[in-house]
């Protein structure tokens, strides 16, 4: 057996090893979180793309469909954000609603609109004129909010 010095000595190795698979667990779980960060960031990047590409290839699908089998091919419809049947002098007059809201619910609708692919380029003031005017909208439960293949003319952000 060794004396006390000795395993005192074997004491603070050990304690060492331990110290530095403390530190490696520490590095590791952090790498983790920012790998399940990125994996959640991208899931969402899909999930945007998969939500414009399915009704786009449902579009397409359809009608190719519908040129083989000999039917007239449907018009497509245009969309415009641009206000076509009043004069811009008209516009000048309006004023906007504004509704409260906290910073967070700010931040939150902010955020959601940059991540839309059809609103992120817009102007920070307009952007902030959206926030501004959205206002709080409560469903029971099961209701049918959007249904897929509707035509829209809201924006919903859900918090």
């Amino acid at each position: 057996m060794g004396t006390l010095r000795d395993l005192q000595y074997a004491l603070q190795e050990k304690i060492e090893e331990l110290r530095q698979r403390d530190a490696l667990i520490d590095e590791l779980e952090l790498e983790l979180d920012q790998k399940d960060e990125l994996i959640q960031k991208l899931q969402n990047e899909l999930d945007k793309y998969r939500s414009v590409i399915r009704p786009a290839t449902q579009q397409a699908q359809k009608q190719s469909a519908s040129t083989l089998q000999g039917e007239p091919r449907t018009k497509r419809q245009a969309i415009s954000a641009e206000p076509t049947a009043f004069d811009i002098q008209d516009l000048s007059h309006v004023t906007l609603p504004f509704y409260p809201k906290s910073p967070q619910s700010k931040d939150l609708i902010k955020e959601a609109i940059l991540d839309n692919d059809f609103m992120k380029n817009l102007e920070l003031s307009q952007i902030q004129e959206i926030v501004d005017c959205m206002y709080p909208v409560e469903y029971g439960k099961d209701s049918c909010i959007i249904k897929e293949g509707d035509v829209g003319s809201l924006v919903y952000v859900m918090e």
